[in-house]
């Protein structure tokens, strides 16, 4: 029988507790729905308002990984949706404003994706990103050195930049901005990356082509994109092993001489917010957001 808990006040069908989804650990379903219940509080500040993209892996990363946009069918209707504006035609997607419709999501065995905007205001950037990607055999460690430039960079214009791990292979540089329309934003990125580039060019490439990549990192501006998506903070990811896209200090990035030492799990995750707190809590103050500078 499928076990019912009430979260909230709403009923909830949590099924396979005890499917093991990361094998070379063996960290099971209920495991995970364990983990989003205890960071629900970091969390859900990041969710609340802005649409949701699943990447589902319902099996496990080594089974079927799919995106999943509108909302999935078997949706409860007290889950809030919204309907969004995209390029083939408006869309309606979930968005996961409180504890139940955290637990129901995380039951659909999902890495959770969101755009740099909320619902309010479609396509007006509150947050500016970069992806550093690391091609082998570069890694996190030079995605680290890219980042202390890019935070010295970004603080020139008035950008306080904050940082997590992507959950994979590299980091996520992030700020908050006064609403700004994304393509403005993108320019903006796209012009630092190029920057980024010419400085370190043995170091840094811009361009997307994978032939380019290797031992670089590639600095990815294009999430600032109205369409494109970025892994939410504390987020779990469809890997072999449980890894979370977790914020880190920027003591912790100066200081990185292997990529282990920004490689955190599910597990590590609630000790680091017992002692942190949320350290990308500054990215919801609306008070320290900041505009761009004007175009060249």
């Amino acid at each position: 029988m499928t076990p019912i808990t009430v979260v909230e006040g709403r009923r909830l069908a949590l099924s396979n507790l005890e499917k093991v989804l990361y094998p070379a650990t063996g960290f099971t379903k209920g495991e995970v729905l364990h983990y989003y219940a205890t960071v629900a509080e970091v969390l859900l500040p990041h969710l609340r308002d802005r649409p949701v993209s699943f990447l589902r892996y319902p099996d496990g990363p080594d089974g079927q990984v799919f995106f999943a946009k509108n909302v999935p069918p078997g949706t409860p209707e007290w889950v809030t949706t919204a309907e969004v504006p995209r390029s083939e035609g408006p869309a309606r997607m979930v968005l996961v404003q409180d504890l139940a419709s955290l637990m129901w999501a995380a039951n659909l065995v999902t890495e959770f994706h969101t755009p740099q905007w909320l619902i309010g205001a479609p396509g007006d950037a509150d947050r500016l990103v970069f992806d550093l990607d690391p091609g082998a055999p570069a890694t996190v460690v030079e995605c680290c050195e890219v980042a202390l430039w890019l935070r010295e960079r970004l603080a020139a214009d008035g950008v306080e930049a904050y940082a997590k791990t992507s959950g994979a292979k590299g980091l996520h540089l992030l700020a908050g901005l006064e609403p700004t329309p994304s393509g403005r934003v993108t320019e903006y990125a796209k012009g630092l990356a190029v920057e980024a580039e010419k400085v370190m060019p043995r170091l840094v490439v811009h361009r997307m082509a994978r032939n380019l990549r290797a031992g670089k990192v590639f600095v990815d501006w294009s999430q600032n994109a109205a369409r494109k998506t970025t892994a939410t903070p504390y987020t779990l990811r469809a890997r072999a092993e449980p890894t979370v896209s977790a914020p880190v200090t920027w003591g912790e990035i100066s200081s990185c001489r292997a990529g282990s030492q920004l490689a955190f799990q599910a597990p590590d995750v609630a000790s680091r917010v017992e002692e942190y707190g949320d350290l990308l809590a500054s990215l919801l103050d609306r008070g320290v957001a900041r505009g761009l500078p004007p175009p060249p």
